[in-house]
Formats: structure tokens, C-alpha cells, sequence
């Protein structure tokens, strides 16, 4: 195998490695002493008999592995000698731990699959043995790349075939069987790895990534493309780590990797070894760390390709029974009180770095590993007696320390990052000081906030105390990675942050062609607010999942039979935020500048903030972190002037990053080119303040045109459509002239020069909205936004579907009407066909102006829109006419003159 060397040639380890069979190398360590667990959290002094217990069955762990294994150095290379091993003649050594099974063979495609050909060697611990000499000098017997499988007699007497445990490599012929097949990975020609890898980062900014998902094509994308097309959009991000999500060999795509079959085999739907081997170097050269979302808490149950019933026995590497099942996840449970099972997973974890470069783990599913309940069902209270009662489990909470000591001790650059959400105390302490040994934690109270807000909270009824407590609510001297947003948010069922603020209006107003609505403007603005807060406030790193940074919309949803094994929804948009046209653009413009801004400040390696404001009523929240002031404006309507603020540092200060600014999409309300002086005077608990300009992040449209102006609305000119015979000879008159419908394709005919030549072009329903606009306005009526006089109404029911609109999947939209708007701004529903009611209203034409001769606008005495609304218990009597556009008609009326008829279902009233 290609090895990157001893930790010590790697420049990582500054101590030799202990020396076999040394007890005193063990011994020597220092105790453990209670009283630094209690300058941490005087709280936990009623439990420190607990954590001196467990501590000790660590110590216990420990001194068994250096006193009879050689130490960590030699323990965690069980890869060298069980599963295969060629040695430089050519020779093949295979081993494998089957302690319950009666023969063992081994078969492939080098031996026709002969049962008895190569008949393998038991000892007395249960592990099988085979030596296969070359076939000439340097000649593998064992062809590169053929199948190979050890085929057994179990206990009772039946005949088995397994995969490896330790195979490196396994493939999928779904054409052939959905079974996988362990291959012999001995390429002639290895990857030399070219990069060394960065040092340690001292905060995260971890972009997590998964490979198969990260191409715009409907496929399973690979690791070569990844490493094309993926890695520098991660490094001109400015994030310095990426996590790798699904690398493990998992037999189901759409487990997300969190199924695994094979532990030392790299996944083969994205490429070889060598192209997983290629792609970490690469991003090495890129000074970006890189980290394997390992899952060691629990296996796949399956048994042809997987670990379960490996010897034929339930309880190899897992507990036997119920204990071992995990009744949600449908999956085996390892035993971790075993030895040859600790061997497996520590050698796992060392084979990741040594093999393939990785610098350190996201841990998943650490909390079902530390107690027997598994936080099935289970609401952590954060009572202490949780953490240190019957419901922990000590084996599973030892082999986390023993996992981080020994990787840290064999490499201390390695960075380990835990998934918990019990809140277990002293989870990122060293496993010498009594802790479990982790350099993070993730902070999942933090996307559960937001998705709480966004679905069941309006902005004016954000409570600021609450959101500032969420993200600083974190265990003194543990390091958190904080996150608005991951993996678990993207998933069908739930939206991405940029769906649930913006919803079905990502598909049809994110151009920068078309006037900004009420809803775009607020989504825009709140995804940058809360990416940066979470970013500044929440911790000491931060996380990043695939196409967020740019607000990819919809959901993920890997191909699978429930949706037509459809890989629509299992890929990442890039198109979007490539395209200069749309609005993506500047969210991924504010997500590099807030990531290369802390590379400049530094505020995540920083102390924690001091919050000095969090005003109710303003909506407002100041903190200070890294010699940096900031302020949040979360109020949905509210600009602030001259607006008081406390700050420690006194100085002049100027502005580095603003949400407001045109280069992130904002509307530059704020000037960036303003310095401020701080006053020395007490406020908000700091030496001195300052006032600026607090501008609000622009949820609200913009004013209403006056009818004068209203020309500026008009959208830019779109590729041709079909022709029009409407002409007019006068160029005053508003370029927007007429708006039909042909079938599901909406169009409108604008002139294009002053001699009344007109042209056809294809009608998006921004467009389609402004010339209802501008063509009322054009016809001398009252201004739309006067209040009209309601002459009828009528409640028939309006269920017809506005079908050019593209409607997303119910279940997946279920907070489509946007609470977080007041009503008189929200989106109407998501659902395609939903209930409405009729108001027919009537607008008088004004005097000052005459309608204009054209064919397409007839003289009237009156004309009638038809507006089609969500019902509401209390219909407001100001209709706005500022919404998005659906099909305009015109119809002769009974009364010789022409009815045109707006159907308009977003007003949200």
C-alpha cells in the first residue's frame, strides 16, 4: 500500500513512538487530577468519583494495549497485518480474525473460485492465515483489481462467503447483482503523494462536501471532478478544512454514507484509490485540511457484502441480541468492550491518515456510541446526572478516549470533531484530564433555531435574547463548531435556508433582469445575517454544507424507488451561481468575503464575544469579538439613525463588511466610506460608544413609481418571441403595450424605437406583471396603489392551477406562506391549486390623461380586474397592486367595451 510514512517522517509527531512492550511508557503519564475538571465546571464536583471511574477504566484500556500490543504505534496498524499484505517479492499474506468459524478458504478469480484450492490456517486466538508465494520473482499470484472473497464453515456446519473485513477496495455491478464484490487493489503504479499537508488551522472553516453530489449533472459525480471543478471554488471561498461526507464504501447511495459496508474500502462509485489519493494532495497543495466524516457508532446489517454475521455468529464484532441492533437506523451496534474490535476500529482510524493523507474526523453518531439508550426518545435536560448515570455507556464513552489519545498522540496535528447533541460535559477535554479526548463539538441547538423561526415565528416576534443565547450557550474551555445549516437541514423533508426564507420565488425572481420582490429582498438579506451571525457568535469554527454558500435552493434527495431513482435532487446547481444574470451570485460573494475576513481577523480563534446589546424592540444586536464591532439589524421594517452603540476599544472606526452593500446584492443604504469616533463615556456596560447609521436589512419593496416615472420599471429587453401587428404612432406612449397568453407561455410586445416598430418577446411573469402595471397606468387610471372602490364581490371558488409556475413538492414546502412576512407583504400559499375568492374591482379613469389609440386598448369608460386572492379571515381594503404576474386576457364585454382580466394569486393578503 502507498503510506505517507511514520507520523515522525511526517513532520506531525515531535515524541517517539512508545516502545513495545513498555510499561513505562505508559506509566509515565501524568495522573489524572480532578481539580482541573473543576476550575473548568465547578457543577461537576457531586460526579467526580463518576469521572474518576471512568477515567480509570481508560487507564485500564490503556495499559492493556502498551503492556501486551506494543503500544498505540503498534495497535493501530492492524492493517499491516490482517486483510492483505504483498511483500516486495510479491508474496501475499492474508489474515483474518473468524473466531467462530470451523474452515476457511480462500477463492477469487485467481483460483476459478476453487473452495479447496487455498485452504487457510487457524491459531489459537481464532485468526486465519494463508500465504500465497508470487508466481515468478516480483509477480503477484493475485491479479490487480480481480474478485476475491474467504469462504467458511460456520458453527453450524453451514457453508459461507463473505468479503474481507479488512478489504480495500469493493465494487458494485448493479447490472449483475446489487451485491458488492471485494477486488485485490495492487496497482503497479501507486500515487505518490506530491504535498505536504498544512499545519494544524487554528480555527476551522469546515466546507463539508459530499463527492457524488457535487456535480450540475444528473449523476454520481467523481473524485476527479471534485478535484477539478469543486476545490477551487472551496479555496476562493477562503475555507481552510473540508469535511468528506460518504467515502467509506456503503452498499445504499441514499444512506447518505452513513451505511457502511466495507471500513477500509474508499467508495468506488466516484473513482479508484488513487483518484480519492489525488484529490486530498491536491487540496493539501491548496493549504486546505481535510477531514473523513468517519462512522464508528454503528454498520451496516448487511451480511453478503458487510460485517454482520461475518464468522456466522451474531456477536463478532457486535453485541449479540437486541443490544446490538439499532432499532432506528436499522443497523448493527459494535461492541467496544472487545479487543480485536478495538484493534479494527483504531487501525481504521490510523488507516485513513496514513493511507490516504486525511487530517482528523468528523465522529458521527457520537451520541448513540455514550449511552445505551442511544437518544432514542431521549430529551436531554441537561441535568448532570444524564451525563454520569446508568444511561451512559462506559464502553462505548472509553473507545472515544482511547480513539482521541491515540490519534493525538500519534499525530497532534490530527483535529477530531464530535457529533453530539446531548451536551455531554467535557467532551472536548483531553482524555488525560478526565475528558473524552475531542477538539470540537458541533453545535446542533444552532440550525434547529433557525428552522424554528423561519417556520413558526414572524420577524417582528424574533426574540433577540433567545437567538443570542442559542448561539453562546456553549460548555467553558470546549470548542464548538457552530452552523446554521448542514447536511441534516438539506435533506428531503426539510429545505435548505434559502428555501425556507424564499421559497417558490427562487425559481422565477432570482434574476438581476427583474425587479426585486418583497420576499427575495428579505431572503437575501436574512441569509447573509444569519450565515454571518451564526459565523461571528457561535463558536470556534464553522461549517458549510455543499451550495449553501450561495443559497442553492430546494432540497436533496438521493436517487432512491420512491422517487424514480431520480438524481434531480442529488446534485448541486453550480449553473446558478455561475451565471451573471442571477442573484446567487451575491450570496457566494458575501459568503468569501465573511470567511476571508475572519482569515484577516482571526475572531474565531478569538475569546467569546461580549454581547453588549440585544434590544426587543429594536431588533438590534451589538457584540464585540476580535477587535471587531457587530452590529445586527434584524428589525423587518425599521431604519436607525445616529444609532448609540457601546464598544470597549475607543478610536476611530471605519466599516469592513456590510450585508446592505450593492456587492452583495444589498441596496447600499449604508456608506461605506464613513468613519465613526467613540465618545469616552460609559454605555451598555463599555468604556466608550459611538453612533452610526443603522440601516435596515431591506425586507419591504421599495416605494410605489409615481405614474411620471413609471417607465423606469420597465425590465430590460429579452431574447425575441413570436411577431405582434399592435403598432402606435405615438412615442409617448409606455413601451408596454399589450400582454396575452398562449397556452402555459406567457408574452408581451414592447416597442423598441421611437418609430413605433415593434417587436415580440418572451414574456417571463416578472415582465408579465410589469406591463400590467405600466399598461393601467398607460390607460390614465387612478394610480395602482389608490385605494379602488369595490363595486362586487363574488366567493365562488378560484382553484385553477397557475400553471407556469413550477410547483414544488407539498411535502417538502409546508411553510410556503412565509409567517416570518407581515400580512401584508407574505407570499401566498405553495399548494398548486389553492383556494381563493373573486373581487371584482373597478378603477375610474382619470382626467388628465386620454388612453391611447392603439388596437390593443380600445377607449373606456371603466376597466375591470380581476384579482384572484388567498382568502383571509379579515380582507384588507387596500389592495396593492405590486405582486408577481399571472396570465392577463383581454375579453369583449356585454357592454361593447373591453374587460381586461389580471389574474394575480400572490398578493398574500
Amino acid at each position: 500500500m502507498t503510506s505517507r510514512g511514520t507520523p515522525a517522517n511526517r513532520g506531525e509527531c515531535a515524541q517517539a513512538a512508545p516502545c513495545p512492550n513498555s510499561r513505562l511508557s505508559f506509566m509515565s503519564t501524568s495522573e489524572f487530577d480532578p481539580k482541573s475538571v473543576l476550575q473548568l465546571d465547578p457543577w461537576l464536583e457531586p460526579f467526580v468519583p463518576a469521572i474518576e471511574h471512568r477515567y480509570g477504566l481508560f487507564r485500564k484500556w490503556k495499559d492493556t494495549i502498551f503492556q501486551h500490543e506494543g503500544g498505540y504505534d503498534a495497535f493501530t496498524k492492524g492493517y499491516d497485518k490482517f486483510g492483505f499484505n504483498v511483500s516486495s517479492d510479491g508474496t501475499v499474506t492474508y489474515r483474518e480474525w473468524a473466531p467462530n468459524a470451523k474452515e476457511a478458504n480462500l477463492i477469487g478469480d485467481f483460483n476459478n473460485w476453487d473452495r479447496s484450492s487455498h485452504p487457510m490456517k487457524r491459531d489459537e486466538y481464532g485468526v486465519w492465515e494463508i500465504v500465497i508465494p508470487p508466481k515468478a520473482p516480483g509477480e503477484c499470484a493475485i491479479a490487480h483489481d480481480s474478485k476475491i472473497k474467504i469462504s467458511m464453515i460456520a458453527a453450524s456446519g453451514e457453508r459461507i462467503e463473505r468479503l474481507p473485513a479488512w478489504i480495500k477496495r469493493a465494487t458494485q455491478e448493479l447490472a449483475v447483482s446489487p451485491v458488492y464484490d471485494a477486488r485485490f487493489w495492487n496497482p503497479p503504479k501507486k500515487y505518490v503523494f506530491k504535498n505536504k499537508p498544512p499545519p494544524k488551522p487554528q480555527s476551522v472553516r469546515i466546507y463539508e462536501a459530499h463527492v457524488g453530489i457535487a456535480s450540475s449533472e444528473p449523476k454520481v459525480a467523481t473524485y476527479k471532478e471534485f478535484t477539478a471543478n469543486v476545490l477551487p471554488r472551496i479555496h476562493a471561498l477562503g475555507y481552510n478544512t473540508i469535511q468528506l461526507m460518504a467515502i467509506m464504501e456503503h452498499a445504499y447511495y441514499a444512506s447518505f454514507g452513513y451505511q457502511v459496508t466495507n471500513f477500509f474500502a474508499a467508495s468506488s462509485r466516484y473513482g479508484t484509490p488513487e483518484d480519492l489519493k489525488e484529490l486530498v494532495d491536491t487540496a493539501h497543495g491548496m493549504g486546505i485540511t481535510v477531514l473523513l466524516d468517519i462512522v464508528h457508532s454503528h454498520a451496516c446489517k448487511n451480511v453478503l457484502d458487510g460485517l454482520n454475521l461475518f464468522d456466522g455468529s451474531d456477536h463478532q464484532y457486535f453485541h449479540e441480541g437486541s443490544k446490538g441492533r439499532h432499532e432506528l437506523w436499522d443497523s448493527r451496534l459494535f461492541n467496544y468492550g472487545s479487543h480485536e474490535v478495538l484493534r479494527f476500529l483504531l487501525s481504521n482510524l490510523r488507516f485513513w491518515i496514513e493511507e490516504y493523507a486525511f487530517d482528523g474526523y468528523r465522529f458521527d453518531g457520537v451520541t448513540s456510541m455514550m449511552y445505551t439508550h442511544h437518544g432514542i426518545g431521549t430529551g436531554f435536560s441537561g441535568g448532570y446526572h444524564e451525563y454520569f448515570g446508568p444511561g451512559v455507556d462506559e464502553e462505548g464513552v472509553v473507545y472515544l478516549m482511547l480513539a482521541n489519545d491515540a490519534m493525538h498522540s500519534l499525530f497532534p496535528s490530527v483535529i477530531t470533531i464530535a457529533e453530539d447533541v446531548s451536551g455531554m460535559p467535557l467532551l472536548c477535554v483531553p482524555a488525560s484530564k478526565g475528558g473524552v479526548g475531542f477538539d470540537y463539538r458541533l453545535s446542533m441547538a444552532i440550525p434547529d433555531m433557525w428552522i424554528k423561526l423561519l417556520k413558526h415565528k414572524k420577524d417582528d416576534e424574533w426574540d433577540m435574547a433567545n437567538i443570542v443565547h442559542t448561539l453562546i450557550n456553549r460548555r467553558h474551555g470546549e470548542k464548538s463548531v457552530a452552523y446554521a445549516e448542514s447536511h441534516d437541514q438539506a435533506l428531503v423533508g426539510d429545505k435548505t435556508l434559502a428555501f425556507w426564507l424564499m421559497d417558490k420565488e427562487m425559481y422565477t425572481h432570482m434574476s438581476d433582469m427583474t425587479p426585486m420582490t418583497p420576499i427575495i429582498a428579505r431572503g437575501m438579506a436574512l441569509h447573509k445575517m444569519i450565515r454571518l451571525l451564526v459565523h461571528s457568535l457561535g463558536g470556534e469554527g464553522y461549517l458549510n454544507f455543499i451550495g449553501n454558500e450561495f443559497g442553492h435552493p430546494e432540497w436533496l434527495d438521493f436517487p432512491r424507488e420512491g422517487n424514480g431513482n431520480s438524481f434531480h435532487y442529488a446534485r448541486r446547481q453550480w449553473n446558478v451561481v455561475d451565471d451573471d444574470l442571477l442573484r446567487y451570485k451575491y450570496l457566494n460573494a458575501f459568503d468569501a468575503a465573511m470567511n476571508h475576513l475572519d482569515a484577516q481577523y482571526n475572531w474565531l480563534s478569538s475569546p467569546q464575544a461580549y454581547v453588549s446589546l440585544k434590544h426587543e424592540v429594536d431588533k438590534v444586536i451589538v457584540f464585540e469579538r476580535a477587535g471587531l464591532l457587530f452590529i445586527f439589524n434584524f428589525h423587518p421594517t425599521n431604519s436607525f439613525t445616529d444609532y448609540r452603540v457601546g464598544v470597549e476599544e475607543a478610536g476611530e472606526y471605519k466599516t469592513v463588511l456590510c450585508s446592505d452593500d450593492k456587492r452583495f446584492g444589498g441596496f447600499g443604504n449604508v456608506d461605506l466610506n464613513t468613519r465613526y469616533f467613540t465618545t469616552p463615556m460609559e454605555w451598555n456596560g463599555r468604556k466608550n460608544w459611538l453612533q452610526r447609521r443603522v440601516r435596515v436589512p431591506t425586507y419591504r419593496f421599495p416605494a410605489p413609481r409615481t405614474p411620471d416615472t413609471h417607465h423606469a420599471l420597465l425590465p430590460p429587453i429579452l431574447p425575441p418571441g413570436r411577431p405582434s401587428d399592435v403598432t402606435s404612432s405615438r412615442s409617448q406612449i409606455p413601451r408596454f403595450l399589450r400582454c396575452a397568453v398562449t397556452g402555459h407561455e406567457s408574452y408581451l410586445t414592447r416597442t423598441t424605437s421611437s418609430t413605433g416598430r415593434l417587436q415580440s418577446q418572451v414574456c417571463t411573469p416578472d415582465l408579465a406583471s410589469e406591463a400590467a402595471r405600466v399598461l393601467v397606468q398607460a390607460a390614465g387610471l387612478r394610480h395602482p396603489t389608490y385605494p379602488p372602490r369595490l363595486t362586487s364581490v363574488s366567493n365562488d371558488i378560484n382553484a385553477q392551477h397557475q400553471c407556469h409556475r413550477r410547483p414544488p413538492r407539498a411535502s417538502a414546502s409546508p411553510n410556503s406562506n412565509h409567517p416570518g412576512l407581515s400580512d401584508s407583504t407574505a407570499s401566498s400559499a405553495m399548494d398548486p391549486h389553492p383556494p381563493s375568492v373573486t373581487l371584482i374591482v373597478r378603477y375610474t379613469r382619470s382626467t388628465a390623461h386620454d388612453l391611447p389609440p392603439v388596437r390593443a386598448i380600445a377607449p373606456a369608460s371603466a376597466l375591470t380586474l380581476t384579482l384572484t386572492l388567498r382568502r383571509h379571515r379579515s380582507p384588507p381594503s387596500l389592495l396593492p397592486f405590486r405582486v408577481p404576474a399571472l396570465p392577463f386576457s383581454r375579453r369583449q364585454s356585454e357592454s361593447r367595451f373591453p374587460v381586461y382580466r389580471f389574474r394575480l394569486s400572490s398578493l398574500g393578503l
